[in-house]
């Protein structure tokens, strides 16, 4: 069975606001249709697939567990699961927005490929890498 393409990561934390709020005000995701799923959340879009669902820890565990869905245990960062990359455009707009929004970030120069990275973390210590094509 291939695989089409990777289609969506869930963010739980227990401020659903606050990263709804960094992912639409710094990274520029949309809001979206969410059906009603039981626990309070959001789906973000990137253009018309919904890149990253958010849901509130407890309601999503009090939900998975009466449904026999495993939840993920609670830990800092993404343990294992060390990042999630986006591709984007207009490096110095995202920095500018970044340091607008007093978020810290660590550039990376990549000249052989022609690229520039940046990483940060989202307000759950989410690390997020963003590459530009320069």
């Amino acid at each position: 069975m291939p695989l089409n393409l990777m289609e969506h990561y869930l963010v739980l934390t227990d401020d659903i606001e606050a990263t709804r709020a960094f992912y639409l005000d710094v990274l520029g995701l949309q809001d979206g249709f969410r059906p009603k799923l039981g626990f309070p959340g959001y789906w973000l879009y990137l253009d018309s697939i919904p890149v990253l669902h958010i849901a509130e820890w407890l309601t999503y565990a009090a939900h998975s567990n009466k449904m026999g869905i495993p939840v993920t245990t609670r830990g800092n960062g993404t343990g294992a699961f060390d990042h999630i990359a986006f591709n984007g455009t207009g490096p110095e707009q995202t920095i500018a927005c970044l340091e607008k929004n007093s978020i810290s970030y660590q550039r990376n120069d990549v000249p052989h490929a022609g690229l520039v990275q940046l990483f940060l973390n989202d307000p759950n210590g989410i690390k997020i890498e963003l590459n530009f094509s320069v």
